[in-house]
């Protein structure tokens, strides 16, 4: 006979006790530095300051748009790979079918870098 288990209102307790405590933490921390941080503002205090270097220059330059599809490409076929390790240590337990849903995930990412090399997407001019 199996047992059957059945979730009620009062599990869920732990999880709304923390959102209720992350929230309240952001909450306090953002009205307690209003509260205790200074107030004057100066000149000084307003200008731009990064690492230590003089600010030269409008900030608001405009970047190529290859720049962003570099990164944004990186970032997808990263976090691909990242569920790769998972199937790499059930390996064994997931057998002949794991093999090959994992030939037909990774059959699927080298056609999506077909298609971004075709579209010319790494390319520099």
């Amino acid at each position: 006979m199996e047992a059957t288990t059945t979730n009620t209102p009062i599990d869920y307790l732990p999880i709304l006790f923390q959102m209720i405590v992350a929230a309240g933490f952001g909450i306090v921390t953002i009205i307690g530095t209003h509260l205790i941080g200074p107030r004057l503002r100066t000149e000084n205090k307003l200008t731009s300051f990064e690492s230590g270097v003089e600010v030269i220059g409008n900030a608001r330059q405009p970047f190529s748009i290859k720049y962003f599809m570099v990164a944004i490409l990186f970032v997808i076929f990263d976090i691909e790979v990242i569920f790769m390790y998972p199937w790499a240590v059930n390996f064994r337990e997931f057998g002949i079918d794991g093999l090959i849903e994992m030939f037909i995930f990774m059959g699927l990412l080298l056609l999506g870098f077909i298609y971004v090399i075709k579209k010319r997407a790494l390319e520099w001019d």
